[in-house]
C-alpha cells in the first residue's frame, strides 16, 4: 500500500529523543505515516517509538546509509520526509517540505539549517568549519547553490527515491544524495529552518574527523564519476605544465650547444608528457560513457514514472471498490 506522505526517521540509540520526535511529526503530518528504522540499538529506541505510534523496522547492517538503502527499497509513497531521531529538526517545517514535493514537484527539498540558526546553536567549531567548507566545494565544483549540503531533513519525490542508488553506507550519504540530485537535473529547493543542538544527554554519532574526511573522499569520488573530463583533465593539464617546465631548459641547452647532457630529465619529461596525454583521452572516452549514463538514466526515470502512475491507478480502485462495498 502507498503511502500519502511516509517520514522517514533513521535512529541508532536514540531512547533520549525519539519519542518527542514521533509525537511532534504525528502533530505536524497527522495524514502522514512515521516510520523509524532502528539500526542495531540498544537503548530501547525501537520499543519508545513503537510505543509513541511509530512504524518500527530494524536494519542489520550498521550505518545510517544501509539504513536509507533498506528505507528507500520497503516504502512507496508519494512524498518522503527524512529527518533524525535526535530532535534537532523542527517539526513544524515538514508541512512545508512535503507540499514543494507534492504540489510543486520538486525531486529534493533541502532543510537549509546554515542559513538560519545552526552556527549558533552548534558547539562543535570543527562541524561548522566542515559544514561551510563542503558546501563551498560541492557548488563550485557541480555550479549549483544547495544552501546546506549535509542536512539530514530532508523531502523526496518518488521518483528520486526510487532511481537513486545508494553507494554510501555512512553519515556521507546527505552529500552523495546532494551531487546525484545536481547532476540528474533534478529539481532541488531550499527550505530555511531553525536548528537546535542536541538536548542534554544525547549524543551524536557523527565523527567529525573521521566522517569529515569520508564526506571530502565522497565528494572527490563523485566529481570523477559525474565530471570525468574536467577530473582528468585537472590532472592531464597538471602533468604537461610539470613536464613542460623541466623540458624547456633541456631543448634551450640542445638548441643552443647541440647537446643533451640531462637525458633522465628528457625522459622523466617525455613519459611525463605521454601520461598527460592517456589522462586527457582517459577523460574523453569516460565523458562520452557518463553522456550514454545520463540517457539511460532518463528511461529508468520514465518506467519509474511509470510503475508510479500503475500504483496511483492501483490505489484508485481500491478505493472505489471500497466505497461500492
Amino acid at each position: 500500500m502507498k503511502d500519502r506522505i511516509a517520514v522517514l526517521i533513521p535512529c541508532y540509540n536514540e531512547s533520549k529523543t525519539v519519542e518527542k520526535v514521533v509525537r511532534d511529526f504525528r502533530r505536524a503530518l497527522p495524514e502522514a505515516t512515521i516510520y523509524v528504522y532502528d539500526n542495531n540499538s540498544t537503548d530501547g529506541t525501537a520499543e519508545i517509538a513503537a510505543r509513541a505510534g511509530a512504524v518500527v523496522r530494524r536494519e542489520q547492517m550498521q550505518g545510517k546509509g544501509n539504513v536509507i538503502r533498506r528505507m528507500f527499497r520497503e516504502i512507496d509513497a508519494d512524498c518522503y520526509v527524512m529527518t533524525d531521531g535526535d530532535d534537532t529538526y523542527p517539526a513544524e517545517a515538514a508541512p512545508q517540505l512535503a507540499r514543494l514535493v507534492l504540489e510543486e514537484q520538486a525531486d529534493m527539498v533541502v532543510g537549509d539549517r546554515l542559513s538560519s540558526t545552526y552556527f549558533t546553536q552548534n558547539k562543535r567549531p570543527f562541524h561548522n568549519m566542515g559544514n561551510g567548507l563542503v558546501r563551498g566545494a560541492i557548488n563550485r565544483l557541480f555550479g549549483s547553490d544547495i544552501k546546506d549540503i549535509m542536512t539530514g531533513y530532508r523531502a523526496f519525490s518518488y521518483a528520486f527515491v526510487k532511481t537513486y542508488p545508494v553507494l554510501s553506507k555512512g553519515f556521507e550519504i546527505e552529500t552523495d544524495m546532494t551531487i546525484h540530485a545536481i547532476n540528474r537535473n533534478m529539481l532541488v529547493r531550499n527550505v530555511v529552518i531553525d536548528y537546535r543542538d542536541r538536548p542534554e544527554g544525547s549524543v551524536s554519532k557523527l565523527n567529525t574527523y573521521a566522517d569529515g574526511v569520508r564526506v571530502l573522499l565522497t565528494i572527490a569520488r563523485l566529481y570523477k564519476n559525474y565530471k570525468p573530463f574536467a577530473f582528468f583533465g585537472m590532472i592531464s593539464l597538471l602533468m604537461a605544465a610539470l613536464s613542460a617546465a623541466f623540458m624547456v631548459p633541456v631543448l634551450m641547452e640542445f638548441f643552443t650547444t647541440g647537446l643533451v647532457p640531462r637525458f633522465p630529465t628528457l625522459i622523466a619529461c617525455c613519459v611525463m608528457m605521454l601520461a598527460a596525454l592517456l589522462m586527457f583521452i582517459a577523460g574523453l572516452i569516460l565523458s562520452t560513457l557518463q553522456e550514454k549514463d545520463k540517457r539511460d538514466f532518463e528511461f529508468q526515470l520514465q518506467q519509474v514514472s511509470d510503475r508510479y502512475r500503475r500504483l496511483c491507478e492501483r490505489e484508485q480502485t481500491e478505493r472505489r471498490h471500497e466505497h461500492a462495498g
